[in-house]
């Protein structure tokens, strides 16, 4: 098994087919972005983050410029990959489908999660970024139907969890919770008692699970990975409780092959 990431067995069990969620491990990044750190939007050396997404998308078995990401925005919004764009200029989105081969497909992440799809029949791939607000909002959902025009069925559809930041981690005050229940009563399932009063302990997991159940995905694999416990991960909110100025992101994507789609 390579270091520098994970895989899911669902998505390994379709030919044609390379994804990788990617830790911090075997890149060329120093101080707080050690090791490989893909995020564009830090303030890491642009060199370091560029020879790092190469070492990644030579993983995936792709040229640097065919080795996608979007600006994420915290959204609902879907970019559709059919060709390579120029990383400066790419769409402000948090997800990406494509039913193209050899476009690696990925979206950053640093606490929040990641999600990887594949319909092995339709050979139709997405990459979605799911924070809170964006799992509250519908991009789990906006991602099938995107996945659905390129000619998918959800019902074909396998999904695999990445790592994120995991509920006895993921601490938020009353007016989080608030916001949830607001939405929908239901919501209430994802929290637990905090030790501290006026909180709540989070299950974003759970969310995004029930989220891709609710849209008809029910082949679902989860990576089961804590980004703020496990040191071989970035997290955003270690970041924070230890004072850094900045953190550094990962990199999850997913490919077919050439010539097989």
């Amino acid at each position: 098994m390579n270091a520098m990431m994970l895989k899911s067995s669902l998505l390994s069990a379709i030919p044609g087919l390379h994804h990788a969620f990617f830790n911090r491990m075997g890149g060329v990044s120093e101080g707080i972005y050690a090791g490989l750190n893909g995020g564009i939007g830090s303030h890491d050396d642009p060199a370091h983050v560029t020879e790092n997404r190469r070492r990644m998308a030579a993983t995936l078995r792709v040229p640097p410029e065919h080795f996608l990401t979007v600006f994420q925005t915290h959204s609902a919004d879907v970019a559709v990959a059919s060709a390579p764009w120029d990383t400066a200029a790419r769409p402000r989105a948090d997800a990406i489908v494509s039913g193209t081969a050899g476009l690696a497909i990925g979206v950053t992440a640093a606490d929040c999660g990641p999600i990887l799809f594949a319909d092995p029949k339709a050979r139709v791939i997405g990459a979605a970024h799911a924070g809170w607000k964006g799992a509250l909002t519908g991009i789990v959902e906006a991602t099938v139907a995107a996945m659905e025009k390129l000619g998918s069925d959800r019902a074909n559809i396998v999904a695999a969890i990445g790592p994120l930041i995991r509920q006895p981690s993921y601490e938020v005050g009353d007016e989080f919770v608030e916001r949830f229940l607001g939405a929908d009563a239901e919501n209430s399932v994802y929290f637990l008692p905090a030790a501290r009063e006026g909180h709540a302990m989070f299950d974003l997991a759970g969310l995004i699970r029930k989220r891709l159940e609710k849209s008809g995905v029910l082949m679902i694999d989860d990576t089961g990975i804590d980004t703020y416990s496990d040191e071989r991960f970035f997290s955003y909110r270690q970041s924070v409780h230890r004072k850094e100025p900045d953190y550094g992101r990962h990199v999850h994507a997913i490919v077919l092959e050439s010539g097989s789609g």
